[in-house]
C-alpha cells in the first residue's frame, strides 16, 4: 500500500513536531552571562570566578576585598555564607584548610 504525498508531509511535519519538543530547537540556551546578571554576593562571586581571581587560594577577607573592588560591597558573613554555598556539593568553588585557616578556590 503506497502512502500519498499528502499523507507524507502530514507525517512529516508531525515528526518533526515531536523532534523538536523532545530534543528542542537546537539553539544553545545556555548563553554565557552578561556581567549585569550578576546580582547578589553570588552573582558577584560568580564575577570574580569569570575573571578568574579565584583561581589561587583566597580567604574570605580577601574575596570580599575583591568584591568591593567590583562595586560589590557586603559584610564578611554574607560573603562567607555566598562562598559556603558555592561550595557545596558540584558547586564552583571548593575549600582547603592552609594555615589553620579556611581557603576557597575554583573546582578543577
Amino acid at each position: 500500500m503506497l502512502m500519498d504525498e499528502k499523507t507524507a508531509k502530514n507525517i512529516l511535519a508531525r515528526l518533526g513536531r515531536l523532534e523538536k519538543a523532545v530534543f528542542g530547537s537546537g539553539k544553545n540556551k545556555a548563553a554565557a552571562k552578561k556581567p549585569e546578571e550578576f546580582s547578589g554576593p553570588k552573582g558577584g562571586i560568580l564575577l570574580l570566578i569569570t575573571k578568574g581571581f579565584l583561581n589561587k587560594r583566597k580567604t574570605a577577607p580577601e574575596v570580599r576585598d575583591g568584591l568591593e573592588k567590583n562595586d560589590y560591597d557586603y559584610r564578611i558573613q554574607v560573603v562567607q555564607t555566598a562562598l559556603n554555598r558555592l561550595t557545596k556539593n558540584k558547586g564552583p568553588l571548593t575549600t582547603l584548610t592552609v594555615d589553620g585557616k579556611k581557603v576557597y578556590v575554583k573546582r578543577k
